[in-house]
């Protein structure tokens, strides 16, 4: 029985994000040695959003897939690229007729993994039942190969989600609040997973910006432009290892990278 690994990137947040991914991807690679490298990619364009060019610029790190969230259609010029073929997923739970698709299916070495993408409901815009929209997307698959990013805000939901899918998918991996949890586990049925995988991002920051525009809206109540922060990145994800042939997960163990990282002496 052998076991190949998933390295996922949480959430990459404006120009220092995309920085710290071009910098540590080829160390974190070697370390880990992935066989696919997953990207949640919504907040790599000045914070809000993705464009074309940033999404290609993520590819050519060697990025095997990008993942969205709520904030996937905040660049309107990345309409068009959703429908292109390109390995990028929105949330799948969203009315018919939204550009794009919630899954994506990556090969390499003789596996399929498919790659899919949902959003919470609590706290965020009104989306479809993620929790349907899940089985009608794992009805459909011929792979046992299964990664899914939950873009979601409440801890709970995210929780009960992955409890809801144990058994049926490799991993589930939270993304969205920013702040890597402590939680990752493997559940009874085999399936991997963690409440938050953390940002890809300036530290310090407010998850990404600048924290003297949020402490100013904070403690004003006006309205202030948030801009993502100056300061150097570290990268935070997780890594899953996966059964090759039950598609199950094996382990998974969280990360962070970068000299900033928590931890850090400096």
């Amino acid at each position: 029985m052998g076991g190949y690994r998933i390295l996922f990137i949480g959430d990459i947040v404006g120009k220092p994000g995309r920085q710290i991914l071009r910098e540590g991807l080829p160390s974190l690679r070697q370390t880990h040695d992935p066989l696919f490298v997953i990207a949640n990619g919504e907040n790599a364009a000045g914070g809000v959003g993705i464009t074309p060019d940033i999404a290609e610029e993520i590819l050519s790190q060697g990025v095997d897939a990008i993942t969205l969230g709520n904030h996937a259609f905040h660049k309107r010029e990345i309409y068009p690229y959703l429908d292109s073929g390109r390995p990028i997923v929105r949330p799948s739970n969203m009315p018919p007729g939204v550009p794009g698709s919630g899954l994506v299916t990556i090969e390499r070495s003789g596996i399929r993994l498919a790659v899919m993408n949902l959003c919470g409901r609590v706290f965020l815009d009104t989306y479809d039942d993620p929790f349907r929209e899940i089985d009608r997307l794992i009805a459909g698959l011929d792979t046992p190969h299964r990664f899914v990013d939950f873009h979601a805000e409440a801890s709970s939901e995210k929780q009960a989600f992955a409890f809801y899918v144990d058994g049926r998918v490799s991993a589930v991996v939270g993304t969205h609040t920013h702040v890597q949890t402590a939680d990752e586990r493997l559940l009874e049925g085999g399936t991997a997973t963690i409440t938050d995988a953390g940002m890809t991002g300036p530290v310090p920051s407010v998850i990404g910006m600048d924290r003297d525009i949020i402490l100013k809206r904070f403690l004003t109540g006006m309205p202030h432009r948030f801009d993502v922060a100056v300061q150097p990145g570290v990268i935070c994800g997780v890594v899953v290892e996966i059964d090759e042939d039950s598609g199950l997960a094996l382990g998974i163990e969280r990360f962070q990278f970068g000299e900033r990282a928590a931890g850090s002496q400096r």
